[in-house]
């Protein structure tokens, strides 16, 4: 497990390494990840099945931006872990992305993908 977390911590470190991804879009990552990881969150986790859907809300965001804002390429050349495993997550990305509304993702980020 520990080997896990090493691995993400090295993915997030050179993801913000990563000239191509704008500095705006790395320090909301930054904060959505520390307000995760802190558990500072919008709705109380008391109040049945509304308290975990903050912390959908934050997971859907962020990887909506892993896996549906930013080039698969340039996602692909950080990720650790194998192509099986980056299949898997995205389609689980594209689940939990429901849970973020449009608007926000919409008006939230500033990358630009490659038009080629």
């Amino acid at each position: 497990m520990k080997n896990f977390f090493k691995q993400i911590k090295e993915f997030l470190n050179e993801i913000f390494k990563d000239p191509r991804i704008p500095l705006r879009d790395k320090k909301i990552i930054l904060g959505i990840c520390l307000m995760t990881i802190v558990r500072i969150l919008f709705i109380p986790d008391w109040i049945p099945y509304f308290g975990i859907l903050d912390l959908l809300f934050l997971m859907g965001i962020v990887l909506d931006y892993f896996f549906g804002i930013i080039d698969q390429s340039l996602l692909l050349s950080h990720y650790p872990w194998g192509m099986k495993s980056f299949a898997r997550i995205r389609r689980f990305s594209l689940f939990i992305a429901f849970f973020a509304p449009g608007f926000i993702k919409d008006n939230l980020w500033e990358y630009t993908k490659d038009p080629f």
